[in-house]
């Protein structure tokens, strides 16, 4: 895989590739990992990153306890907390930290206190908290997972994007919203695009991702050179 244009790739074995080559990735795991990050940063998160649970069963490497320990310093940091988006849906608080407990080692290793544990329900997630400035990681089977396994291998810069609507945006609003943010990402890093379907057995991240690939095509990013 080149470092340069825009690519579409599947799972996290493919974020790992994309990361290889020093690509800027984007994973998108419409149901629904990339759509509660989303929610998140319209209701003012300050920054949002992705992690695999403690069960994952991923064939790459992982390593959710470093996503912990940077979400963490970036807390720190910022003199904020760090929320968990975590999995079962339907479960209790206790079921949520056991399956993010790698994570969340990182985030008290770097400094910073978890304010609250959430489950991932997409841009309803919004609506259970007070997110603004706050740092937020989510820990989920595969969007969390393909965003750990390509920060894991290195990537430039991991984002995340989706095409479902949020509180603020309707229509085709999100998946610009994203195509903008992995070409500035990419301009600011210098290298390609690869936008990453979180699963290749989930229709809608396949469909959603080649969508935000086109949309990234129509910001110019290929026809104005950049590399």
């Amino acid at each position: 895989m080149s470092n340069s244009g825009v690519f579409l790739t599947v799972n996290a074995s493919g974020a790992v590739k994309a990361a290889e080559a020093k690509n800027v990735v984007m994973v998108v795991d419409i149901i629904d990992m990339s759509t509660t990050l989303e929610a998140a940063l319209d209701a003012g998160a300050l920054r949002v990153y992705g992690a695999s649970p403690d069960t994952s069963k991923a064939p790459v490497r992982l390593s959710p306890e470093t996503i912990g320990e940077i979400a963490g310093r970036a807390a720190r940091e910022a003199g904020t907390g760090v929320i968990i988006i975590g999995e079962p849906r339907v479960g209790t608080e206790e079921e949520r930290r056991a399956r993010a407990s790698r994570t969340i080692q990182g985030v008290t290793a770097a400094g910073a206190v978890i304010e609250a544990v959430y489950p991932n329900i997409g841009a309803e997630t919004a609506k259970l908290g007070d997110f603004s400035g706050k740092v937020v990681v989510a820990v989920t089977d595969t969007g969390g997972t393909a965003y750990d396994a390509a920060v894991t291998a290195g990537a430039p810069l991991v984002i995340t994007g989706t095409i479902a609507r949020t509180i603020k945006k309707r229509g085709s609003e999100p998946a610009r919203a994203a195509a903008r943010r992995a070409v500035a990402a990419a301009e600011e890093a210098g290298t390609g695009i690869s936008v990453v379907a979180a699963s290749a057995n989930s229709l809608e991240d396949i469909l959603a991702a080649e969508y935000i690939m086109r949309l990234i095509i129509e910001e110019g990013f290929i026809a104005q050179g950049k590399k």
